[in-house]
């Protein structure tokens, strides 16, 4: 099978900016591919990198696309290297909506877990998510002074209704004594703070894994499991905690499944800022593979409206 080719880049800046330990984010760049098959059927892919989380950058998956041919075939897309994760999942998830009506997305009657601001923003703002239906909520933590985090989270628990759930989202920004510090806060709490996600950076996988043991709060993995090489890594090293997945830069969809569904992994899926089009064949995969039911990330919606 042979499919007509092309792309195009495309920017959004977001309604405010994105904080994490990483930084300030503030537009949103992605590329939008279209495959056509020889019947004229027209399907759609997006590319959308994170280089700072692990994957290639929008500047390599736009020479990427530039060299390719405008026609292509399976077998160029499953060639597409292991470096370059998110035009794996762009390309291949254009592929397989070929297979299906577009318009059916298996949901599976998912539960979306909404976005708050970092820092103190966080207490004005999450009654309008509660509002929209929201009871999963993932709060960035490793912004500021830990005192001052703490002081913020206490205000924001003693308001939350005792029926919501909470992420705390460290993006790797704590130091092993501010992880213990955060994981001995929320002991008390284990019934509302879901888990605590990538408190320390990628190369402390062996001391993540250990306060994983040590605590009964929940740990999940998120940078450290960017790309689905470093999920098979983690997983060879005994990761069994949570393993929080985005579809959008992990790369392959096939291989993704076959991992997920050899090893039963419990997974969290959540969003890379992609449009409706990436957005789709991510919740499509979730739908398929969250076995635990955990709410996905993608309540982030209001960073676009």
């Amino acid at each position: 099978m042979i499919y007509q080719f092309s792309f195009r880049p495309i920017s959004q800046k977001f309604t405010r900016p994105v904080i994490t330990n990483h930084g300030i984010w503030e537009i949103r760049e992605s590329i939008i591919i279209r495959l056509i098959d020889v019947t004229g059927r027209v399907r759609w892919g997006e590319i959308s990198p994170i280089s700072w989380f692990g994957s290639e950058t929008v500047e390599q998956a736009l020479k990427f696309c530039h060299q390719l041919p405008t026609e292509i075939t399976p077998e160029i897309i499953f060639d597409i290297p292991d470096k370059l994760p998110a035009c794996q999942f762009g390309f291949e998830s254009a592929l397989e909506n070929f297979q299906e009506k577009p318009e059916f997305i298996n949901y599976q009657n998912l539960t979306y877990s909404g976005l708050l601001p970092a820092g103190e923003a966080v207490l004005n703002q999450w009654t309008s998510l509660w509002n929209q239906g929201y009871k999963t909520f993932k709060w960035k933590i490793g912004v500021d002074e830990i005192s001052k985090e703490l002081n913020i989270f206490n205000s924001l628990i003693q308001n939350l209704p005792n029926s919501a759930k909470l992420r705390l989202d460290a993006n790797g920004g704590l130091s092993y004594q501010e992880a213990k510090l955060w994981l001995t806060t929320c002991e008390s709490l284990k019934n509302r703070i879901e888990f605590i996600e990538q408190p320390l950076p990628v190369d402390k996988f062996s001391e993540m894994r250990e306060l994983s043991n040590d605590y009964d709060t929940k740990i999940a993995l998120d940078e450290s499991v960017a790309t689905l090489q470093q999920l098979e890594d983690c997983y060879k090293q005994g990761w069994r905690g949570i393993f929080v997945i985005k579809p959008g830069i992990v790369g392959s969809p096939s291989r993704l499944r076959k991992f997920c569904q050899q090893h039963q992994i419990d997974v969290v899926f959540s969003s890379v800022f992609e449009t409706e089009i990436g957005r789709q064949a991510a919740l499509k995969l979730a739908g398929e593979l969250s076995r635990n039911h955990r709410a996905v990330g993608f309540g982030i919606n209001h960073y676009f409206i």
